[in-house]
């Protein structure tokens, strides 16, 4: 059984969509993609201001709406669907997450309030980093990140090292914090290194915070996986019209078997990755319990799903859907990145047999 939209989140959902075709066409997505620029500022501010999206899933005490992974889940779908070059799934998504499962409550007063209404944009960093206790009772950080998104946009990065983790945060002005540019295979997600060389930090929540980064991870999975949706609904809708359209032989590809049957199979990928990643937001807000195997569940499948039905929507595109000039190589590139962004699927599977009792 899939479980389906309330109401008031297929309102949000047509809203959003509304707003980013207005703001983020593929024509913008595909200039700030091949700009110096990583995101629209002004977009930015409509996104946070006008229609509160970076603040939906943080509490109302800090500033937020309150809402779930099921509300946040619906935004990223709609943002996937759109490849909407935005800095969200690091600042509202893993920089917000982390601090509310870490609570702290003087760092959570601190950032959230500035995360939720988008004037700081935070992200999260993780590498070969360790912390070293001063004697006024702060740490200094050491080490590289290797990849970090959005770390040259970030104001606030909250940086996880040593072992067993913690978290520490480091303003964007930090002394002795190098940051550099990456050329990505994804043009519309930018990323950073971040080098650390005795960079002042300050310790968030507990000298171990496993646990809460176990479950910010994997509501981020969730989370991606919601954007990975709405990309692979945008990959079938877009060759399912041109295959209507299309004349080859005095036909409309659309009818020949090949060509139907492959975007038959990718209708049934469809079908399952919705009810999947529908079933992992539901686990978010209300069955906490299940999180863990519905998150591992949801990376396993819908991460390899994206991949394979942008590929087959780049193929059926024929020869256009290989030029520069066609908006199937940008899915294409998102799908691969995304896949491999929060780990190869190879890793969630052998998470989801180890909290099956697998292995």
């Amino acid at each position: 059984m899939k479980l389906i939209l309330t109401d008031e989140q297929k309102d949000l959902s047509a809203s959003v969509r509304a707003f980013l075709a207005d703001t983020s066409p593929m024509a913008r997505v595909r200039e700030i993609a091949e700009s110096a620029e990583s995101y629209d500022p002004a977009v930015w501010r409509r996104m946070s201001g006008e229609l509160g999206l970076t603040g939906l899933a943080v509490p109302e005490a800090y500033g937020g709406a309150g809402f779930g992974m099921s509300e946040l889940a619906v935004v990223l779908e709609e943002l996937g669907a759109a490849l909407t070059p935005a800095p969200f799934f690091a600042s509202a998504v893993l920089a917000a997450g982390v601090l509310v499962q870490l609570g702290d409550e003087s760092a959570a007063k601190e950032y959230l309030p500035g995360i939720a209404s988008g004037s700081v944009i935070a992200t999260l960093a993780e590498g070969t980093l360790h912390s070293r206790a001063t004697d006024d009772g702060s740490y200094l950080l050491t080490g590289t990140a290797p990849r970090v998104l959005n770390g040259l946009d970030a104001g606030l990065i909250l940086v996880v090292a040593d072992s067993p983790a913690a978290v520490y945060a480091v303003p964007s002005d930090a002394p002795d914090l190098v940051r550099t540019p990456l050329t990505t295979l994804d043009l519309t997600r930018p990323q950073a290194r971040l080098e650390f060389a005795g960079t002042p930090a300050r310790l968030i929540g507990p000298l171990d915070a496993t646990s809460a980064l176990a479950r910010t991870m994997d509501l981020a999975s969730v989370a991606l996986a919601a954007e990975q949706l709405g990309g692979l609904r945008r990959c079938l809708s877009t060759i399912v019209e041109y295959a209507k359209l299309r004349v080859q032989f005095g036909r409309f590809v659309g009818s020949f078997q090949g060509v139907k049957h492959k975007l038959a199979d990718m209708h049934c990928t469809l079908e399952q990755a919705e009810s999947i990643v529908r079933y992992a937001a539901w686990a978010a807000d209300f069955a906490p319990d299940e999180l863990p195997v519905a998150a591992a569940l949801a990376q396993s499948f819908v991460g390899p799903a994206y991949f394979a039905v942008a590929r087959d929507h780049l193929l059926l595109h024929g020869g256009i859907g290989f030029t520069w000039e066609h908006d199937a190589h940008l899915y294409y590139k998102r799908a691969k990145s995304a896949e491999l962004l929060l780990g190869p699927p190879r890793h969630h599977r052998a998470l989801l047999a180890q909290r099956l009792g697998l292995r």
